[in-house]
């Protein structure tokens, strides 16, 4: 059992990116080291591991490692466009803080 998201909304870019590219609809979420704030999000289109945890929303499935998924528990990802561009954004309860750019965290 898990405790992440993945909304209507990011579900929807998930499976146009992964039409565009022959892809099925699989967003994988990662944590790597490094950043402005000591960690950041990876986001790639990819394949699922077996021992990958998955949430499904819509049609689309996000993928998480388990080493990332301590640092992403109750997490929600969403896709927003915005003045500053479009993105995905991941909103973390386990975040202390931030940077600006809004990729990277501590905890």
């Amino acid at each position: 059992m898990t405790n992440l998201s993945l909304t209507a909304s990011a579900a929807k870019r998930v499976a146009f990116i992964a039409a565009k590219q022959g892809k099925p609809a699989v967003l994988r979420l990662a944590v790597d080291g490094g950043g402005c704030a000591g960690f950041s999000y990876r986001f790639e289109m990819g394949a699922i591991a077996p021992d990958d945890v998955t949430v499904q929303t819509d049609g689309a499935t996000l993928v998480v490692d388990p080493v990332s998924l301590d640092l992403l528990d109750g997490s929600a990802v969403d896709y927003v466009e915005d003045l500053g561009g479009a993105a995905f954004k991941v909103t973390n309860p386990n975040a202390a803080s931030g940077c600006g750019c809004g990729s990277s965290f501590s905890v």
